[in-house]
């Protein structure tokens, strides 16, 4: 049978590929077909995953963003991992219909709490009943962790996302990768390689970080490649969107805080924010937003209240969401695009809200919306990284410790992405055999570019 990788550069674009610094996936693209790709909207982790597993746009699957407004708990939740989440059928799902003895593995790529595939790994910190949180991850099956962990010791976690993100996590899941290949023989493997989404939004995709970073990822690449190319399995290289300059950050939700429009709870540790109670309220994802407005007699006045505020540059409802295939029940009565150079900031409290004790942490899930401040440690605030230095032996005593160390100055993000990009070079690519790359007009919607990855002999 027929071996298949099909590997997510995230961040990759015809222009960093291009750059010259990255020669080795250079020099393997000579032999291969390389094509853009047009990414859903939002252009981000999730829908982008999502896209590619079901073969299928957001109004199908469902997976509107990175996350959105739980209706029925009247939560927002981010980050979720359950394949569950998703209304359609996988590509797992289609090679076990059709090829129910071809083994299949999914790798760090989203929607694996659990998977469809045969064989999982994803990120799965510990949470300690005393606050604090371990770098671990989760397999199935669980025996694939236990050996992981010997052979190469603990994920890198704090490396993966957080100020400290870099190549380290990416160099841990392509040596996982070259595990699974080598001993599990999948006969179809997705991974995702996490290491471009940092400088390039810390530093923003054309300064000389960008070009480090994708050296670097060119080298961990290349040992992947090779091996992929020694066992005769056929590879895609390809990524969910690529990554445009930014240099300032609107605020929805503050905008609707001071129009009384959004509701928080004063809690203890700050104002927390209230989405039952609240008229309307944005779920901030990069550069686009779901607006939930309550009440259909407010969406009018809540729609030109977001259209006036800078960095807006598209306020979509109703035929235009569908238009843009976004008309599904999790999607938000409006939705916002960000002008070029903006991107959209969660933060809600105002005037005099206090301030959330997580506002300064790495909480992926506490927070009501991506924060890429987390990427960063607060440059306002003196002798920091001794001051970091003393938590984390702190920690490693055994005592608790808040990591209050992440800036609120949004002025610091220069990277961004979601919208649709620019041009066909600053976008998602396809990279690999020609006769693997779907017919139709370029770019190819991105939902469509694994429809020939199949278990059948000629694609």
């Amino acid at each position: 049978m027929r071996r298949f990788l099909v590997v997510d550069a995230v961040a990759l674009t015809p222009a960093l590929l291009r750059s010259g610094v990255m020669p080795r996936l250079s020099a393997w693209a000579e032999t291969r077909r390389l094509a853009p790709l047009a990414p859903s909207l939002p252009a981000v982790t999730c829908t982008g995953h999502a896209d590619l597993l079901c073969g299928a746009p957001p109004r199908v699957h469902g997976a509107v963003g990175n996350g959105w407004y739980f209706r029925d708990l009247a939560e927002v939740w981010l980050w979720r991992q359950s394949a569950a989440l998703l209304q359609a059928p996988t590509i797992f799902d289609r090679w076990r219909e059709a090829a129910p003895a071809a083994r299949t593995a999914q790798l760090f790529w989203w929607w694996n709490l659990p998977s469809r595939a045969d064989l999982s790994l994803t990120p799965r910190p510990t949470y300690w009943a005393d606050g604090r949180k371990g770098p671990d991850v989760h397999s199935w099956p669980p025996e694939l962790r236990r050996r992981l962990r010997r052979r190469l010791g603990d994920f890198p976690l704090f490396q993966f996302w957080g100020p400290g993100a870099g190549i380290r996590s990416t160099r841990w899941i392509v040596d996982a990768v070259l595990d699974v290949l080598a001993e599990e023989r999948p006969a179809l493997t997705l991974a995702y390689l996490p290491h471009l989404d940092y400088d390039l939004q810390r530093f923003g995709p054309e300064g000389p970080e960008a070009r480090r970073a994708a050296a670097e990822l060119d080298a961990e690449l290349a040992r992947l490649l090779a091996r992929a190319d020694a066992d005769g399995i056929e590879t895609i290289v390809l990524s969910g969107y690529g990554i445009e300059p930014v240099a300032r950050a609107a605020f929805p939700n503050r905008a609707l805080r001071e129009a009384g429009l959004l509701a928080v709870h004063p809690a203890a540790n700050g104002a927390l924010l209230d989405p039952g109670r609240s008229r309307a309220f944005a779920v901030c994802d990069h550069q686009c937003a779901h607006v939930y407005v309550a009440a259909p007699a407010d969406r009018p006045a809540v729609r030109a209240l977001l259209a006036g505020l800078e960095g807006v540059a598209e306020v979509l409802e109703g035929a235009e969401l569908a238009a843009r295939g976004l008309d599904h029940p999790r999607s938000g009565e409006l939705f916002l695009l960000a002008a070029p150079g903006w991107w959209f900031a969660y933060p809600y409290w105002a005037g005099d809200d206090a301030e959330p004790d997580f506002a300064r942490t790495v909480d992926i899930h506490r927070k009501p919306g991506y924060d890429p401040c987390e990427l960063f440690l607060d440059p306002a605030r003196p002798l920091l990284k001794a001051r970091l230095a003393l938590k984390l032996l702190a920690k490693a005593a055994g005592f608790r410790t808040v990591f209050d160390v992440v800036p609120l100055d949004p002025g610091l993000v220069r990277g961004s992405h979601g919208r649709p990009p620019a041009s066909p070079e600053r976008g998602p690519l396809w990279l690999g055999p020609a006769e693997l790359l779907p017919s139709g007009a370029e770019p190819l919607p991105a939902w469509r570019a694994l429809e020939r990855v199949t278990p059948a002999e000629s694609p």
